[in-house]
């Protein structure tokens, strides 16, 4: 068995979308959060720091095009014929008017090049209006909603402030695939509370029952300035942070137990090392790919290996 066929990977599900290259390009909207602002409470997740996933030129100063245009750039000089997703990913991306969201979809969609949009999001932030105005959306140009999940466990949800439950998740995740809409899925691996192994298995069965096509994982990281990263300092012994070695086999142990037409788009963040307090694994995206590849070998590991319909 060769290494992409151990798993279903994003490259290849772009590749059967598009026949050209795609990048995803990061877009700030300036958008807020009801976990913030005090719809649903203050603070946002005790884990959030967005300035961890924010490339430079996403600065709210700027408009939507301008911010696409110097995201294509940085890509266009080694790969001229690229297009681009714009990817809506900063705080909770459908939390405006839908008139508003509209005009910023839109504006997105008319930079030459772009193709089609990611358009991250809460479950809680899905009225059935702007899923309207998304199905018809999803007629004309590539489209993907990716919710935050983040856990299965609605203890854990408290835990982490997140606002709401798990049945809001499984809701909002089915009515827009019901719609047609293509919808992904982040999970945060060994969140406080559920770092065993068990948990964390039984978390990919749940997963695999929801409509979703794409999936994206990474493991827990304490980030300066959250209310996580203060408790972890406070008292380190109530978290358990999986090692590289540690979290490669549980992420082949998550892997197996997936439905196998799952898309997995990632299996581990980085955070800026300035805002980084733990774990520091000092290891890049592709190197832990890598290292995933050869530790799946070596178990003769593949997606679905375990799962049960």
């Amino acid at each position: 068995m060769d290494r992409q066929s151990r798993y279903k990977d994003f490259s290849g599900f772009l590749a059967g979308h598009f026949p050209f290259k795609v990048q995803k390009l990061s877009v700030n909207a300036g958008f807020s959060c009801p976990n913030r602002d005090g719809t649903k409470g203050y603070g946002g997740c005790t884990y959030c720091n967005n300035q961890t996933f924010n490339p430079a030129y996403c600065r709210t100063e700027k408009t939507i095009a301008v911010q696409l245009e110097e995201g294509k750039q940085f890509f266009s000089r080694k790969y001229p014929q690229m297009k681009y997703l714009a990817y809506f990913q900063a705080y909770t991306n459908t939390y405006a008017g839908l008139d508003s969201l509209v005009r910023m979809y839109e504006e997105a969609l008319g930079v030459p090049d772009v193709v089609g949009l990611v358009i991250g999001t809460r479950p809680d932030c899905m009225p059935d209006a702007l899923l309207d105005y998304l199905e018809e959306l999803n007629n004309r140009t590539f489209l993907l909603v990716e919710y935050g999940i983040e856990s299965t466990d609605d203890g854990t949800l408290r835990r982490i402030n997140r606002g709401h439950t798990f049945a809001c998740t499984e809701d909002a995740v089915r009515r827009t695939s019901a719609r047609g809409i293509r919808t992904g899925g982040h999970v945060i691996v060994g969140l406080p509370g559920e770092e065993g192994r068990d948990k964390i298995i039984r978390q990919a069965e749940i997963l695999s029952g929801l409509p979703l096509v794409t999936l994206k994982l990474h493991q827990l990281q304490l980030i300066k300035g959250t209310r996580m990263g203060e408790e972890y300092l406070r008292c380190p012994g109530d978290f358990h942070l999986f090692t590289a070695e540690e979290y490669v086999d549980l992420v082949i142990d998550y892997i197996e137990h997936l439905r196998p037409d799952l898309v997995l788009e990632r299996f581990i963040s980085q955070s800026p090392k300035e805002l980084l307090i733990a774990p520091d694994w000092g290891m890049k995206n592709y190197e832990f790919t890598n290292l995933l590849h050869k530790r799946m070998e070596e178990r003769d590991a593949w997606q679905g290996k375990y799962f049960k319909t």
